[in-house]
């Protein structure tokens, strides 16, 4: 992984560039920011230029053994802890199970380093449930870090999702981060920090990951992806700073979010209840709940936009197209303390998603409590 296939955050780069060519290279560090930011990728490319034999002055060599290795995820002195499924097993068992998800780690990383932790459950198998880092691959973390280093000077350690630690196996790693072999870097990548222990916060140095800009996004787009400039423009507006949502508008079937939450504003005006529920029971059997997350996430959007164009600033509107269309000619029809409500109903089913809720249940109790919040004559 190099630096230049991360998308923007040229501060963080040379600040990680600048760290190894000084010999000032922190022995805990942890990445935080928003999804689709590039924090993992950003630790592997810093991983592979501390371990590089030939560094250049802006990225690794590339052609050294150590970069070969570290390209394909193999190098021996590079190692990963992430999320996987809870075991009950004796730790030896455990790892044998941990280490059986090691191929689809490095598959997922290599087809796309920028993906979510709902993307790396439902490769491994965990759809609707949540991984953790058990304290079997924490016994296990302790054993190799003792080790010697089979090649490189360093040994490198990076902890994706750091937050999925239980406390057993957070403090079997405290000792560990708090005093190093020599020779040894920790790097975490965060999240939601405030869950994590304290502890391991205060001996780690916490570099914040900012949303990638709208020039870097749109620049990728063109570049990498051969996007048009006026879709690439559209794409970053909407992208919200993440390479990651960038990717999914760009991939995403037209029109098929927009399709259903004009459907549901429509069946709202109309107070076509039975219409409410066979939505309900369409969109419920269409997406997964990770998509009908999303799905939902864009609806709030797309509900606040309503606000924006009701106070007359559709200049600074995040949508376009058939949407922005939608939006203005709907808006009338919402006051503003409904879109509010509405908002709201968008919120809560999203949460209740969030904790398992039945899809088709929870979809029918939004759309039947949203619809009295929709006018049937233009609000002034």
């Amino acid at each position: 992984m190099f630096f230049k296939d991360i998308v923007g955050q040229e501060g963080i780069k040379d600040r990680l560039i600048k760290s190894v060519q000084q010999g000032r290279i922190p022995h805990a560090q942890l990445f935080v920011g928003p999804m689709g930011t590039g924090k993992l990728p950003l630790a592997i490319a810093y991983a592979q230029y501390i371990m590089c034999e030939n560094r250049g002055e802006t990225d690794s060599c590339g052609v050294c053994h150590s970069c070969k290795k570290i390209s394909k995820l193999v190098h021996p002195d590079l190692h990963f802890v992430y999320p996987a499924k809870s075991s009950e097993k004796k730790d030896a068992d455990a790892e044998n199970d941990y280490d059986d998800t090691i191929s689809a780690w490095r598959e997922q990383i290599l087809s796309n380093p920028y993906f979510s932790e709902a993307d790396w459950y439902a490769q491994v198998g965990l759809a609707n449930k949540q991984g953790v880092i058990s304290t079997a691959k924490a016994s296990e973390v302790i054993r190799k870090l003792m080790l010697k280093s089979f090649e490189s000077d360093y040994k490198v350690m990076i902890i994706w999702l750091p937050e999925r630690m239980n406390v057993q196996s957070s403090n079997k790693l405290l000792k560990l981060i708090e005093e190093p072999p020599e020779k040894t870097v920790f790097l975490l990548v965060s999240e939601n920090p405030n869950a994590i222990i304290k502890t391991i916060l205060s001996r780690t140095q916490q570099i914040m990951i900012p949303p990638v800009s709208r020039e870097s996004i749109a620049l990728a787009l063109t570049d990498r992806l051969s996007v048009t400039p006026e879709k690439a423009h559209d794409i970053s507006r909407l992208a919200n700073g993440s390479w990651y949502n960038a990717i999914n508008l760009l991939n995403a079937k037209p029109g098929d979010y927009f399709q259903h939450y004009s459907t549901l504003m429509r069946l709202c005006y109309k107070r076509d209840f039975k219409g409410l529920i066979d939505w309900s029971q369409e969109v419920a059997g269409e997406f997964e709940r990770e998509e009908l997350k999303q799905f939902l996430a864009y609806s709030l959007k797309l509900t606040r936009e309503s606000m924006v164009a009701r106070v007359g600033l559709s200049n600074i509107s995040y949508i376009v197209g058939e949407e922005s269309g939608f939006v203005q000619n709907f808006s009338p029809y919402i006051s503003m303390n409904a879109i509010q409500e509405v908002s709201d109903e968008f919120s809560s089913a999203y949460e209740h998603i969030s904790q398992n809720g039945n899809p088709q249940i929870v979809l029918s109790h939004m759309a039947v409590g949203m619809a009295r919040f929709i006018s049937q004559k233009p609000e002034d």
